[in-house]
């Protein structure tokens, strides 16, 4: 697995070896034991979730606040992508910086996204089926957000020819400045 670090400390995108022919292709999609290596510490993953969007859907940027704060595993096995993580951590000097990355389900790169950022994406290809593993439960109460547009973060979403298509929740979603965050 090739590991490619971010400007923004923790945050990675790997990349894992794919044999293909005139079969197809065969990768090893998770090693436990490499994975915690790439990122320096053991993690556990407790769930994986598989969400299916269509064309031009923005979904995010959330995060789970402590003590049921998400580290986010996150893949494309068919479409692509454009995927986000900005950081929420008060104290970090990259506070409210992101950073982002094409997953497809043709270059089958993987983003580690660990607590203390925001996540969110969206879809280039006429739809997209998006999995990931996360370090904890989904939590309602431990819910956070920040605006998807917000001007101070400044996400420059590939939205060429696209309106981007929200949920309530996401159209909602308070600015920077008024979400919550990590110290």
């Amino acid at each position: 697995m090739n590991v490619i670090k971010t400007a923004l400390e923790g945050v990675l995108i790997l990349e894992p070896k794919v044999f293909g022919d005139e079969r197809g292709f065969f990768m090893e999609s998770f090693n436990q034991r490499a994975f915690d290596e790439a990122v320096g510490r053991p993690v556990e993953f407790v769930q994986d979730n598989h969400s299916r969007s269509a064309r031009g859907v923005l979904r995010g940027l959330h995060f789970q606040l402590p003590p049921h704060a998400q580290g986010k595993l996150v893949r494309v096995t068919q479409g692509s992508v454009f995927d986000v993580a900005v950081d929420m951590r008060k104290s970090s000097p990259t506070f409210g910086r992101w950073v982002g990355v094409e997953l497809s389900g043709t270059n089958h790169r993987q983003f580690w996204i660990p607590p203390g950022f925001a996540h969110g994406f969206l879809v280039t290809s006429d739809s997209a089926d998006f999995l990931y593993k996360t370090t904890d439960y989904y939590a309602p109460q431990a819910e956070g957000a920040v605006r998807w547009d917000d001007p101070t973060v400044g996400v420059q979403w590939p939205l060429e020819g696209l309106t981007p298509l929200l949920s309530a929740k996401d159209a909602a979603a308070p600015l920077l400045e008024a979400a919550a965050h990590f110290d």
